[in-house]
């Protein structure tokens, strides 16, 4: 014959209270960080690259392999800006050792160089139209100030795009030597050193 023994009933724990708001738990990503780019970024600037430029002019300044191409020779002169972890615009660059810009600049870093060129600006669809891309390019120029061997930065760029970069402190030089099937450029360079860049309340 078996006896069953009465077990003692738990006493029940109290919940701890709901938190308040303001003691939630928060995401430990920052809201908005400016870095340099490496090649494991590379996919995600190509896929913000191809929808914006190809979507306009049919052609990339950068396509994949170009961009792991710098991003692996010369990450310290990209810079990316990411908003909780999301990369929602960048910039590419890479030393240039002459004048004026050619064919080869498009492919080439020369360590020696003196000269940034920027090969790309983009930003991503959602955050257009919002002033990102001049905040973004700001960042830039400070940031090659700290570049001892870097004395000015040069780009190409099509005719509607020159007033955005004037606005943004640099000058036009004439037409550039390099061409893209039918698309013509304008040449643009801006003082890196002995030169303070301003940034401009214009909505560039």
């Amino acid at each position: 014959m078996s006896a069953t023994r009465a077990l003692p009933v738990p006493k029940a724990v109290p919940l701890p209270p709901p938190a308040s708001p303001g003691r939630q738990r928060r995401h430990t990503l920052p809201a908005s960080e400016f870095r340099p780019l490496g090649p494991q970024d590379a996919a995600g600037v190509f896929e913000i690259e191809r929808e914006a430029f190809l979507s306009v002019s049919g052609e990339c300044p950068l396509y994949l392999d170009e961009v792991r191409h710098f991003l692996t020779l010369c990450p310290e002169l990209s810079l990316g800006w990411f908003e909780e972890g999301r990369l929602v615009a960048f910039i590419i660059g890479s030393l240039w050792d002459q004048e004026k810009l050619s064919t080869e600049a498009l492919t080439l870093h020369k360590p020696q160089g003196t000269a940034v060129h920027i090969h790309v600006l983009a930003v991503h669809r959602t955050f257009r139209q919002q002033g990102k891309g001049s905040v973004l390019l700001w960042r830039y120029m400070q940031h090659l100030r700290s570049l001892p061997c870097v004395r000015r930065a040069v780009l190409m760029c099509q005719d509607f795009l020159v007033p955005f970069y004037e606005r943004c402190g640099f000058e036009a030089c004439g037409p550039c030597d390099v061409t893209l099937g039918r698309l013509r450029f304008v040449e643009m360079q801006c003082p890196v050193q002995g030169q303070a860049f301003v940034r401009r309340n214009s909505g560039c």
